[in-house]
Formats: C-alpha cells, sequence, structure tokens
C-alpha cells in the first residue's frame, strides 16, 4: 500500500510546485540522483517507466528511500496501461502519471486510492479525465500541445483545472514565469533540470545545486502565484 495518501501528495504537489523525472538503469545511480534532489530541497520524485526491467530499479530505489528519506513522495511515470499502474502501485508507488489518457488506469487507481495523473492534450480529454477522477492533468509534451498560453485558456472556462506540463519547461526564471503565471498547479522536469552530462560524469553535487536553484525559483513563483487546492 502507498505511504502517502493521493490527498497529502496533491497538497505537497501544491506546495513544491515541480517534480524531477529521471530513469536509469543503475539503481545505484538512481539512488545517487534521488539523494541530490532531496538535499536540493525536493520532497516529490518521479521514476520514469521507460527501460528493460525498470519496476525491479523502482522496487529497490524505492525501498531504499523509505528509509532513507522518509518523507520523500516517491512515483511512477510514463505508465501507460491499467496492469503496469497496478504492478507500480503493489510496489507502493505514491502516484502515477501517464502521457495519455487510458481508462482502465483511472478505475484500477481509484479503488486503491493512489493519485492518477494522465496526459491529456485537448480541453475534451482533459473534462474526460477530471470525471475519471483525475485532481491533477498532465500535459505531455507541454510546450508542443500549446505551451503556457493553452493553460491559461484552459483555466479561463475550466478554473478548478490542475494542470502539470512536463516536456518542454526549463529551470529558468523566464520560462517558469510564463508557466505559473498561466496558472500551472505543478511542472514536471526531467532532461532539463537533471542534465544527462552531469549524471554520465557522476556530478551528483551539480544536480543538487541545480535542483535547489529551481527549487528556489518555483518557491518564489508559487508565492507570487498560488493555487487552490
Amino acid at each position: 500500500m502507498a505511504r502517502f495518501t493521493r490527498t497529502q501528495v496533491i497538497l505537497k504537489m501544491a506546495e513544491s510546485g515541480m517534480i524531477p523525472v529521471f530513469y536509469n538503469s543503475d539503481p545505484e545511480v538512481c539512488k545517487q540522483v534521488i539523494s541530490a534532489c532531496y538535499k536540493g530541497g525536493v520532497r516529490l520524485f518521479e521514476f520514469t517507466n521507460r527501460g528493460a526491467y525498470a519496476h525491479l530499479v523502482f522496487e529497490e530505489i524505492n525501498k531504499w528511500a523509505a528509509v532513507e528519506y522518509p518523507d520523500l513522495i516517491m512515483g511512477t511515470g510514463s505508465v501507460i496501461d491499467a496492469p503496469t499502474a497496478i504492478l507500480y502501485a503493489q510496489l507502493d508507488s505514491n502516484f502515477i502519471v501517464s502521457p495519455l489518457l487510458n481508462e482502465e488506469m483511472a478505475y484500477a487507481l481509484n479503488r486503491r486510492k493512489i493519485l492518477w495523473s494522465p496526459g491529456c492534450g485537448s480541453v475534451s480529454e482533459i473534462s474526460r479525465a477530471e470525471s475519471l477522477g483525475a485532481e491533477v492533468v498532465k500535459i505531455f509534451p507541454g510546450s508542443q500541445v500549446g505551451g503556457p498560453k493553452f493553460v491559461s485558456a484552459v483555466r479561463g472556462p475550466m478554473p478548478w483545472t490542475n494542470i502539470m506540463p512536463t516536456g518542454g519547461v526549463e529551470p529558468t526564471e523566464s520560462n517558469l514565469t510564463e508557466w505559473f503565471k498561466a496558472g500551472t498547479f505543478c511542472v514536471g522536469m526531467g532532461s532539463q533540470l537533471i542534465k544527462s552530462a552531469h549524471v554520465k560524469n557522476r556530478d551528483f553535487k551539480q544536480i543538487e545545486q541545480d535542483v535547489r536553484d529551481a527549487a528556489a525559483l518555483v518557491k518564489k513563483l508559487r508565492e507570487l502565484y498560488p493555487v487552490r487546492v
């Protein structure tokens, strides 16, 4: 069973405003990156389900994180079907993020009260996701779907909608200001935040600093552009 309720997850999303997104086939590399993110101020982390035996990597790092960083909320991304979602639920994933809208995932995860964030690319998809119980919808790829202007346009007629863009989000003041000013609930950042060169060179101190800088910037913007939960 997930250690954190979906209410706790959504509140932390609103508070922190950002989620690092990362995958590596080596559990030890993942642990180092997670440690760097945690030390940089992050309390949510999304492990992406992208490689062979990814669930085994997640099982190891999630057990490890529960001991080393008990207040860190670990979740899983790039999940596209209900069987995979249940697999990660069995491994105590605290939230599930998908690049698409799959109704079977909603039924499976709602039964277990695990927060589910489906990928949407239109107002109709967003509305359907919300009718299925999604508290936070993902737009992906964020910049290609329409960027901050899309978020602002959706929240005009649907101000209750909580949107999390992933893809095209950069840890710069100009880019993040656009997203949060538009009404973004939370952002997901992958390679723009956790640079592959730093991972390859095992420069985890630099990753920690990059995350700390991004977290500070997001905190400032969250105070300027608060959201209602």
